[in-house]
């Protein structure tokens, strides 16, 4: 972060005319946290950067102290470009802003000079209105209304745009809205669908924050939600041409909502809640109800991650089965998760249900950013869509083709520096949990992936993990949760996977140091004096995360701690190809470490074990050395090679090194 940060933010602050505690307060802080962003004491998040710029209207840029950046033939307004990430990308009204001085075409995108990126922004309304770049994906409405399927259940990774998407569809089709001009300009809007434009009844909810550390407070999250949708129809109520004994239903469902107390008579409204809403609204207006639902499955997720699933299971599976199943007022419903809920037969009994995974190709160019959108992106904030970018966010197939990660190239156009930012922590303690209690089969597959870059698993897409712990629904959470991609459909639910670009292999640190219960931090500094060449601290390093490996037991063989080691080196992507038994010179080698870069030296490491305490583990470590030099394990390697011979004794070792 910028050193004069705080000073930046100082001065915005006192332009916009807030004081520290009333930017605190809409910012939902203690003052001293706020204040200490200011005297640089402390540093805010990425989310909390989102929030500050939104509170005081200004840039990200303008914090941290830099203006838009022109391009070549590009007029910009005046005023900085305000940028926002987030499902985003290039944005095409005919606007009227007089602030937008010419309009540009990129590809198949129209582009205003001057535009925003809408920062974490999910709304697609707020987006049009804010004038923000965004990468049209309008043709989804339009493949949605021709779909013979009555439901649709999409998969997808978190922030690879499902609620950008949803709240489009919902904008799109509600009858209580007016989006013509939000629309104008956009692809959708060159074709017949626009005759469906603000004419059918709609209830959009959002179940993102539908969770607690208990039923209560997850009930609560439920209620609101349900009671704010109904919110948004209690015009009906006051009118007089609609019948009084069709308003009770819903009137009661309401005001049990609205207490936000989940008693068990509160639990039965919850359960009809929808089914009473589409009920009412196919009568009110005459028309089948449109039902989309974003992030379905995250109560489900919590309840079993927080050990009280069975005591909402009968609220959860009755929501969704009274709207969905048997529905007269239904007309077409979506839902978006990360997988599917089999367990309490939500879809079973549908006969027109679709659903679609990463690797269908329905619905696949709506999600994520194409080679061509990300170029466009970059190059209109001044960045350039380079090897470094594509090895650090490309990677994803999506029913065949081929995408970027949205949040994070929206994210690195803010920033303009390449780094991680796509974080799945809710997935991540998921999967934790899931490596845990794995099989020895599954961990031999997870060692292959890291080892070769890909692997051949079973993978079921369609089922839950906490509902089927297997390896191959463990699979399918990973590639639902974007932490592996399919590389090749194999058939018959077997697939070659891969681990997608550089920023998820950090997060795959993140799971092999948990796999080893080992820190993190202490499998990075020993690597960090790999690379510089430091090797009596390496040794040194080697040892104490020797020493913190949980069980004895586990170190039984030479094998035990190649494997070990091998995970390790799962660090040293960006620098190193790691390559493990590869046939070399005239034997295979345990471990050889092939440099990207001229400046950091290649490694053959090799290991020796043994069960004779008296054994002197030096000689063995120099009889290691020996090995690499006579079979010639560093043929092939280019510029400075070192050699390195690991010798054990349970959790003793010695290292010799040339």
């Amino acid at each position: 972060m910028k050193s004069k940060f705080h000073e930046h933010l100082a001065r915005i602050r006192k332009r916009n005319n807030y004081t520290q505690e009333q930017i605190s307060q809409k910012l939902k802080v203690p003052v001293a946290v706020y204040a200490a962003y200011e005297t640089g004491t402390r540093e805010p998040d990425l989310e909390m950067l989102e929030r500050i710029s939104e509170v005081l209207d200004c840039s990200l840029d303008e914090l941290f102290g830099r203006y838009s950046m022109p391009l070549s033939g590009t007029m910009l307004a005046e005023k900085p470009a305000y940028y926002v990430a987030d499902r985003t990308s290039p944005y095409s009204p005919y606007s009227t802003d007089s602030t937008v001085e010419k309009e540009y075409i990129y590809g198949t995108h129209r582009q205003t000079s001057g535009q925003k990126l809408a920062m974490g922004v999910q709304d697609f309304r707020r987006i049009r209105e804010k004038n923000a770049y965004y990468v049209d994906k309008t043709n989804m409405i339009k493949e949605f209304l021709d779909s013979e399927y009555e439901v649709t259940l999409l998969t997808r990774p978190r922030r690879f745009g499902k609620s950008l998407n949803m709240s489009m569809l919902a904008e799109f089709l509600d009858c209580t809205k007016d989006s013509a001009r939000i629309f104008n300009g956009l692809e959708i809007a060159e074709t017949e669908t626009m005759a469906e434009l603000n004419t059918h009844p709609v209830i959009f909810l959002s179940f993102l924050h539908v969770k607690g550390d208990n039923p209560r407070a997850m009930l609560y999250q439920l209620m609101y939600a349900l009671k704010e949708e109904y919110c948004r129809y209690l015009p009906i109520l006051k009118d007089e041409s609609f019948a009084e004994d069709k308003k009770e239903e819903f009137k009661e469902t309401y005001e049990s909502l609205k207490t936000l107390q989940p008693s068990e008579a509160a639990k039965i409204s919850i359960m009809g809640a929808i089914a009473t809403l589409c009920k009412t609204l196919k009568e009110y207006y005459g028309k089948g109800v449109y039902l989309l639902i974003d992030e379905y499955d995250t109560p489900f997720i919590t309840a079993n991650a927080e050990g009280y699933y069975d005591e909402v299971r009968s609220v959860l599976s009755e929501l969704f089965s009274s709207s969905l199943k048997g529905n007269p007022a239904l007309e077409k419903a979506m839902l978006t998760g990360i997988q599917r809920v089999a367990k309490e037969n939500i879809f079973s009994g549908l006969n027109n249900l679709i659903v679609c995974t990463v690797s269908d190709m329905e619905y696949s160019r709506y999600f994520g950013f194409t080679e061509d959108e990300t170029r466009a992106l970059l190059q209109y904030y001044g960045l350039k869509l380079s090897k470094e970018v594509e090895s650090m966010y490309d990677g994803y197939l999506f029913g065949g083709r081929h995408v970027y990660n949205p949040w994070s190239v929206t994210h690195y156009a803010v920033r303009k520096v390449l780094a991680p930012y796509w974080v799945n922590t809710s997935e991540n303690s998921i999967i934790r949990d899931a490596f845990a209690k794995s099989s020895s089969s599954f961990i031999t597959d997870y060692r292959k992936l890291i080892e070769q870059g890909n692997a051949e698993v079973e993978a079921e897409l369609t089922t839950s993990y906490y509902e089927q712990p297997d390896d191959a629904s463990l699979w399918g959470l990973l590639v639902n949760a974007g932490m592996i991609t399919i590389e090749e459909n194999l058939g018959e639910n077997f697939y070659r996977v891969k681990i997608p670009n550089h920023e998820v292999q950090k997060a795959f640190r993140s799971l092999t140091a948990f796999y080893l219960q080992v820190q993190e931090g202490h499998i990075s500094k020993m690597l960090r004096y790999l690379k510089t060449g430091e090797m009596e601290e390496f040794a040194e390093q080697y040892k104490r995360i020797l020493m913190e490996v949980p069980s004895y037991h586990d170190l039984k063989c030479e094998n035990s701690y190649h494997m070990m080691m091998l995970g390790m080196c799962a660090f040293l992507d960006l620098d190193y190809v790691v390559r493990s038994n590869l046939e070399s010179g005239t034997g295979r080698a345990d471990i050889l470490l092939y440099a990207k870069r001229p400046n950091l030296p290649n490694y053959v490491l090799e290991f020796k074990y043994t069960k004779e305490e008296s054994q002197n583990l030096k000689k063995l470590a120099e009889q290691a050395i020996l090995q690499i030099k006579e079979k010639s394990y560093d043929a092939g390697m280019t510029g400075s090679t070192g050699y390195i011979g690991l010798a054990h004794y349970g959790k003793e070792a010695e290292i010799v090194w040339q």
